[in-house]
């Protein structure tokens, strides 16, 4: 390795640090909303999206965007990829007919559970392993969003459905979510 690679990676620990970081603590708020859900609530079709497919959605796309590039994207092994929206999320407007179904079944809270482990325990050495100094993404939908900036986007997304998951929690089981400044 040249001095100059080796600099500019010791250059980024600190932000490499903040990063892993932002993500655990996100993981870790995702994971309570998620732990403290009641079954009835977790299945509940009241809302557009139902709890489980708010949850895996933020689990899908905080796996999914922590990798380098969309090509190296590998499925947890319980995602059902045999549906249109593998995501979880019901399409507005829907999806026109077709041979596959809109969504996926529904994910357990246990299910969820195991994948958000996998999760939070690929941060650490996924993070060491992204270029941050890539000019792009990596993602054919964010062809000019550089990589940092769309690893802080990976977590404000995670963060932003987390919270969509706490305000339902508390709205319809006045059960509330602790924040986690970050860390493990």
């Amino acid at each position: 390795m040249a001095h100059s690679e080796l600099s500019n990676r010791d250059d980024m620990a600190p932000l490499r640090a903040a990063l892993k970081s932002q993500y655990h603590g996100a993981l870790a708020m995702l994971r309570q909303a998620i732990e403290r859900c009641p079954d009835d609530l977790w299945f509940d079709k009241t809302h557009r999206n139902a709890y489980w497919q708010v949850a895996y959605h933020a689990l899908f796309f905080t796996h999914l965007y922590m990798v380098q590039e969309e090509a190296a994207f590998r499925p947890w092994e319980g995602h059902q990829g045999n549906v249109q929206n593998p995501d979880a999320i019901a399409p507005d407007p829907p999806d026109p007919p077709g041979d596959l179904p809109i969504l996926p079944n529904p994910y357990t809270k246990s299910q969820a559970l195991a994948y958000w482990k996998i999760c939070d325990e690929m941060v650490d050495q996924t993070v060491d392993s992204l270029d941050l100094n890539r000019p792009n993404s990596g993602f054919s939908w964010y062809p000019t969003t550089p990589k940092l900036e769309h690893q802080i986007m990976n977590i404000r997304h995670t963060q932003h459905h987390t919270a969509q998951l706490a305000d339902r929690l508390r709205f319809a089981a006045n059960i509330g979510t602790r924040w986690v400044r970050g860390g493990r």
